[in-house]
């Protein structure tokens, strides 16, 4: 069987929760660890829309705006996860940093990314309008999910939309556009 690579980077600000959304996504579960991650590569076998896929998931240390943005980062990726807490507004600032430190490294106007607000099941301690995430999705021409990795809410979609935006882009349309992750 053969599969198709992508190479996927999940970026963020510190404690959004961008290691939990990468376990709970390759392996099923949640982990309440708190220990700050250096760079964690998952990888996942997966059939997305009747293709095979083997995904390689860079979990990024947290960043900030100050971060230098790690020009290994721009290379041999598909994808980008950018990752903010829906209870830190801070959290949704140095996201957009890291979207335009991302351009500026890559040198283009456009990449394929899916804007996520994480940490959906704190909706009492909610900061950032779902409606907010949704207009600068828009405005970068991304996807737009919330999740929740404790949860395991939505935390699928975040990687088939991203994979299907990375095909269109790459011009591989396909008729279906029924989501089905294994």
């Amino acid at each position: 069987m053969t599969y198709k690579q992508r190479n996927l980077a999940m970026m963020g600000y510190r404690s959004v929760g961008k290691s939990s959304l990468s376990i709970q996504f390759v392996e099923g579960q949640f982990v309440d660890s708190y220990d700050p991650t250096i760079e964690n590569t998952f990888t996942k076998k997966t059939r997305i829309n009747q293709t095979d896929y083997e995904i390689r998931l860079v979990d990024t240390a947290g960043q900030d705006e100050y971060s230098i943005f790690p020009a290994q980062y721009s290379m041999d990726f598909h994808g980008y996860v950018l990752v903010y807490s829906i209870t830190s507004q801070r959290s949704f600032e140095v996201i957009k940093i890291i979207y335009e430190k991302l351009l500026d490294m890559m040198g283009k106007a456009y990449v394929p990314v899916v804007l996520v607000g994480n940490k959906t099941d704190l909706h009492q301690e909610r900061a950032v309008p779902m409606e907010e995430g949704r207009k600068l999705a828009d405005s970068w021409k991304a996807q737009f999910l919330e999740t929740s990795a404790k949860q395991n809410e939505s935390v699928n979609d975040v990687f088939s939309l991203l994979i299907a935006q990375i095909e269109r882009d790459n011009g591989n349309t396909s008729e279906k556009s029924s989501c089905t992750i294994s």
